[in-house]
Parts: structure tokens; C-alpha cells; sequence
């Protein structure tokens, strides 16, 4: 079989203890008094990308002996799931091969009610918070589809994540909950009323005066103070609060090693910004991996390794760009190696950070690239790494009969074109939309292709999809 290489036309979090993921500073201990090896704490905090065990961050931490935390309650790791944001306390060995945990905490951001959605803006609200999406959001097999056009007005949805630079929330997981009238939001109180016992979250006003007050320094609600909110929706629209919490934000200590991940909150210069409300320096001997110091900006997703200095800041000695996987497949593989998989002729290519999910059926727990067989339909997402498909995610899903392709189109020659290495063929029976859904026909179309970003559906067979629909998506 002929293996493609394509060609392009044109995700508030403490995470690893350094050491316990790729790169960084030796964390071995050395020998104890009685010649056994030290082992090193962590303490991480990010995405699930797998189980078999817990993996965050490419490290896979042992849970045999952990204790689970799940929204402030006794749980398991059955509760969890890819995409969720979750903290583990533990420690590891030299270099990291063997991660242990002592406890796993998962929190959710927001668990309501959904108010509007916005597919333009690739946006919904909850209790008055905007929830964003992006190519790497994970949405369960509850939504049909599993994506944010399988989001309805007055589903109640859970949502974990990281905050923006605005406070917005950029989901990584959003699951579909039945049944709650119990709802909670966190977030950064505005505009209170310590005289009607009301302060904002949002555009969510949560009154208080009932509510049980949990870990204030000073016994009650400051402005700008990060909160836990939980209670019920009132007459008009406002959270009626039965518990509000005060979330301690200072995650690290002087001398810690860490490794950051999420969204560049603040930005003054390379020198001075925040990543998860938490401030990060660099130095002159700073490594950056995937671009340079030019590309740090509000919002810009990274991962930073280094040391919080005396003055409660993290000095990095690296900074990672983390890639969004824009570029999309879905059919059934065709073949696997040890690092890749192959479907519509594409080799794409795993890493220690890819998600994997298994969406079908099979329904495993612990899945990865080992469990993935020819025949298997899954749908992967990845970016272009020099002319590789490197993928950031990998769903195993029952098959639908259909195939499909989105990124940019290239080699444009009517009734044909490329994209990221699939020919694409049309026919009188294909269908045409442009970027605002409205039906064009096959000239106009191949008139503006080049460059353009299109997302295919349809039956791949003899090296070719032929599409039944081509859809022209907003840059």
C-alpha cells in the first residue's frame, strides 16, 4: 500500500513537577541512609489523554493505590474521562518511567444549564459563562453528534477546562448530565454587594445570604477572590447558593519545579506574562520548542518547565507551544505501526501527548494505539509537522459507512482536489456550501478551492473519497 505524505496550502493549572515528563532537570534524589533510591513528589495537573492508569502530560501515573476526589466527593477512576482536567499528587523516579499516585482530584468549571449557542463562534453559555470550543474539545458519546452542533438550549451540560485571558472558559471536555437541578459555577467574583449578599461570576448573579461560606480568609466574599459557587437557578436567572468556597490559587512554593500548561493569561512581554493567572519569566538560557519568543501572546496555549524563584515566580528553562489539530480524518485504518496509524491512504503519527478514546461499542477504559486494528473506524485530528500528520487526538468510533476529510485544499484540478494527501473526487451528485452555508455549484466552488479550508464527507474506495458533501469552512 502507498502511504501518503501530505502537504498543507497554507489548550488556571499546575501540571508536572519537573522530571515527571519529558525534559527538565534531573529530579533523582540519590540513596537513602539504607541504600534505597529517593523518590521525588509531584504534583500535576492537566488534561487526560489515556488510561490504563492515569496519563497527563505523556506520563502515565500508577493508580492501584490512589484515592480519588470527584467534585468534592469520594470516587473512582471510572468516574474520569479523556479530555477532563485533573490534579494528581504523587511522586516518580528518576526519569519519570515510574509515576505513582497518591490522589487524583477532578473539579468541573461549570455544570448547568445551557442558555444559547453559537456554532458561528464556536461558543455556548452556562450559568452565565461563555464556554469556547476548539478542535481539541472532547465531547461525550451522550451528544449526537459528539460536537458542539450536538449542543442544544437547556441541556444540562458539565464542562472542564482552563480560563482565558477574558475569563472565558476554553472547554476541554464537555459531558451531557440528566436529571440535576443542582448546579455550580467557579470563577473570579465581580461587583459585590456585601449589603445583599450578591456578587457576579460572569453575567451569573449569585445571591449568598443563605449560603454556607467555606475557607474565606476573612469570612466572606472579597471582589476579585476565585469561588466555588453551588445552588439552584432563582425566579430570575440568579444562582440561589447553598454552599459558596474560596479557591486558593497559590498552587506553588518557593523552590518548587514545575511544569505549567494552559493559556497565556496575561501578557506585558516575554519576559513577564502569566500562564494560568500564575507569572512566568524567561531568561536568556530559556529553550523554546515549536517557535520562538515571538509567538508568545494572550491566549497562546504552552506548556513552561523551570523553578518558582524566592519571589513566587516561575523561571522558565523551557517554554513548549502546544499545537491545535485542525486537520481532520475519519474511515476505516488500513494499517498500524508501533507510532502510527493509517487511514485513507495518510500515515499520521502518535506521541506520548495524543488522546486516545474509544467512543465505539468496545467501549475500553485503557485504550491506546496497541488496541486500534485494520478494519477499526476512528476519527483523528492532528497538525502538519513538516509535511507529517502528527496527531494531538485519535477516537475509535462504531462505523458510520462514511468517510471524511478537513484542512486546506490543494492540487485543484476540476472535478478533483487534494487535501492533506486525500484526492477528492466530485461528481453531479456532490453538494457545495460556502463558508456561510449557503448552496453554491461545483464552478464556483473549484473557482475559489485553493487555500481554502473545506471539511468532506463521503465513500473512500480505490485510493479516492468521493464526496458527498464539500463544505467551505470560516478561516
Amino acid at each position: 500500500m502507498n502511504k501518503k505524505v501530505f502537504m498543507t496550502a497554507g489548550f488556571a493549572l499546575l501540571i508536572t513537577a519537573c522530571g515527571s515528563g519529558g525534559g527538565g532537570d534531573d529530579t533523582f534524589a540519590g540513596i537513602d541512609g539504607r541504600g534505597a533510591p529517593v523518590r521525588v513528589g509531584v504534583v500535576s495537573s492537566g488534561t487526560i489523554s489515556g488510561f490504563g492508569s492515569v496519563i497527563v502530560n505523556g506520563v502515565r501515573y500508577d493508580t492501584s493505590n490512589a484515592r480519588f476526589d470527584i467534585d468534592d466527593g469520594p470516587g473512582s477512576e471510572s468516574d474520569l474521562a479523556v479530555g477532563q482536567v485533573v490534579t494528581i499528587v504523587g511522586s516518580t523516579d528518576d526519569d519519570g518511567t515510574d509515576a505513582r499516585a497518591d490522589s487524583v482530584t477532578f473539579d468541573d468549571l461549570v455544570e448547568g444549564p445551557v442558555e444559547s449557542v453559537d456554532t458561528a463562534d464556536s461558543s455556548f453559555v452556562v450559568l452565565g459563562q461563555t464556554v469556547r470550543v476548539n478542535a481539541e474539545t472532547v465531547f461525550d458519546d451522550d451528544f449526537s453528534p459528539s460536537s458542539l452542533d450536538g449542543v442544544t438550549v437547556g441541556q444540562v451540560v458539565e464542562v472542564s477546562g482552563f480560563f482565558d485571558s477574558a475569563g472565558d472558559i476554553l472547554a476541554t471536555y464537555v459531558e451531557l448530565e440528566d436529571g440535576l437541578d443542582d448546579f455550580e459555577v467557579t470563577g473570579t467574583v465581580k461587583n459585590l454587594d456585601a449589603a445583599n449578599f450578591t456578587f457576579e461570576i460572569g453575567n451569573l448573579v449569585v445571591d449568598y445570604r443563605n449560603a454556607m461560606l467555606e475557607d474565606f480568609p476573612n469570612g466572606a466574599p472579597e471582589n476579585d477572590q476565585t469561588v466555588e459557587a453551588e445552588g439552584s437557578i432563582g425566579t430570575s436567572g440568579e444562582l440561589i447558593a447553598v454552599r459558596v468556597e474560596y479557591e486558593d490559587d497559590d498552587e506553588f512554593d518557593d523552590g518548587d519545579d514545575v511544569e505549567l500548561e494552559g493559556p497565556i493569561t496575561r501578557f506585558n512581554s516575554a519576559t513577564d506574562f502569566d500562564v494560568n493567572g500564575f507569572p512566568v519569566t524567561t531568561t536568556v538560557s530559556t529553550e523554546f520548542e515549536n517557535g520562538t519568543s515571538a509567538r508568545l501572546a494572550l491566549d497562546v496555549i504552552v506548556e513552561v518547565e523551570g523553578t518558582v524563584d524566592g519571589s513566587g515566580v516561575l523561571v522558565a528553562e523551557s517554554v513548549e507551544f502546544e499545537e491545535e489539530g485542525t486537520l481532520e480524518l475519519e474511515g476505516l485504518v488500513e494499517a498500524t505501526t508501533s507510532t502510527s496509524v493509517t487511514l485513507l491512504g495518510v500515515e499520521a503519527f502518535v506521541t506520548e501527548e495524543t488522546d486516545f478514546d474509544d467512543q465505539s461499542d468496545d467501549d475500553l477504559p485503557a485504550f491506546g494505539l496497541e488496541d486500534v486494528v485494520v478494519g477499526d473506524y476512528v476519527e483523528v485530528r492532528g497538525y502538519d509537522d513538516s509535511g507529517t500528520l502528527t496527531l494531538t487526538g485519535l477516537e475509535r468510533k462504531d462505523d458510520t459507512g462514511e468517510s471524511g476529510v478537513s484542512g486546506p485544499v490543494s492540487d485543484v484540478n476540476d472535478p478533483e482536489f487534494t487535501v492533506i494527501g486525500v484526492t477528492v473526487a466530485t461528481d453531479e451528485n456532490t453538494e457545495f456550501e460556502d463558508a456561510d452555508g449557503n448552496d453554491i455549484d461545483a464552478a464556483t466552488f473549484f473557482a475559489m478551492a485553493l487555500g481554502k479550508f473545506v471539511e468532506v464527507e463521503g465513500r473512500y474506495s480505490g485510493g479516492t473519497l468521493t464526496a458527498n458533501e464539500v463544505e467551505i469552512e470560516d478561516d
